[in-house]
């Protein structure tokens, strides 16, 4: 009898949904790569967000707004070749459907069409609303983004909580509710007050998934990196540990950088050996040679 685990269903909008509706915890995290779309997916994950993170967790960048549309199409392509289950969205990085509608709309179409992504994830409300909604009318799912949205942090103050005094706290709730109009099928909202959050889930009917937003929403999301303990940049006030990672790993590598200057790797079960007659054989050669 296989002793392989069974296969869960496949994670899809539907389903979501039907999580909100029934009060089950939506679980969602970020991934950049192969093997860590393999972890997301064993780990039972629902959805994963190829975040334009990726630009300061796995590519160097200094913040969210250097990376290209290319550079996340290849993150996602990766990712989607490591998951079978979860929801897989693509985050549009800062100038890639600003500009009109018809920008987002093909650019939105990359994500599916190039990175096989079930659907694609918006920063702000106000016209990125509008952009939203004509994603959606062509038939592709779209995730909503308010509260800190880092491609304009500069512009938020930095990274820094939003929403903090009633009006700005009317406007990420305008925000949220012009994206729910547009079609979103969830949204994210990220570095709220839990106040903020409490108030106004009443009022939307989609799933909302949180990071640093309290405990109200549908659901929770965390970077892969930082959850993990890998990535070694400033973590946000948000952010819990779960693991050590990177420790573990320079502990790895220098293990192994002693090992090979104290000669102790590779050691003989790490080799291939040649049959006594071929080496004999090889050493005629050579002497000949």
């Amino acid at each position: 009898m296989s002793t392989r685990p069974t296969q869960r269903p496949a994670i899809t909008l539907s389903k979501l949904a039907e999580k909100k509706a029934l009060g089950e915890p939506i679980a969602m995290v970020t991934a950049y790569d192969y093997p860590s779309a393999q972890v997301a997916e064993e780990a039972g994950i629902d959805v994963v967000l190829v975040g334009d993170s990726g630009a300061m967790t796995v590519l160097g960048y200094p913040s969210t707004v250097p990376v290209t549309l290319d550079e996340l199409i290849m993150l996602a392509s990766a990712v989607r070749r490591g998951l079978s289950t979860p929801l897989l969205v693509g985050d549009m990085p800062f100038g890639s459907y600003e500009v009109s509608n018809e920008q987002a709309i093909t650019n939105a179409q990359r994500f599916i069409k190039e990175a096989g992504c079930d659907a694609v994830n918006l920063e702000r409300g106000g016209v990125v609303a509008d952009r939203a909604a004509a994603i959606v009318a062509a038939g592709i799912p779209v995730m909503g983004h308010v509260g800190l949205t880092p491609q304009t942090a500069t512009a938020l103050g930095g990274y820094r909580s939003q929403g903090r005094t009633a009006d700005r706290a009317m406007e990420v709730t305008e925000d949220a509710l012009a994206l729910q109009q547009a079609g979103c099928f969830a949204i994210v909202f990220e570095a709220v007050p839990s106040e903020l959050t409490e108030a106004v889930m009443p009022q939307i009917e989609v799933p909302v998934i949180g990071i640093g937003a309290g405990p109200a929403t549908d659901g929770q999301v965390l970077v892969f990196h930082d959850l993990l303990g890998i990535f070694s940049g400033h973590a946000a006030r948000f952010v819990k540990r779960y693991a050590d990672v990177r420790g573990e790993m320079i502990k790895g590598v220098e293990s192994f950088a002693a090992d090979v200057r104290e000669r102790r790797y590779p050691e003989p079960d790490h080799g291939y050996t040649m049959a006594p007659d071929e080496v004999g054989r090889l050493r005629e050669l050579l002497a000949h040679s």
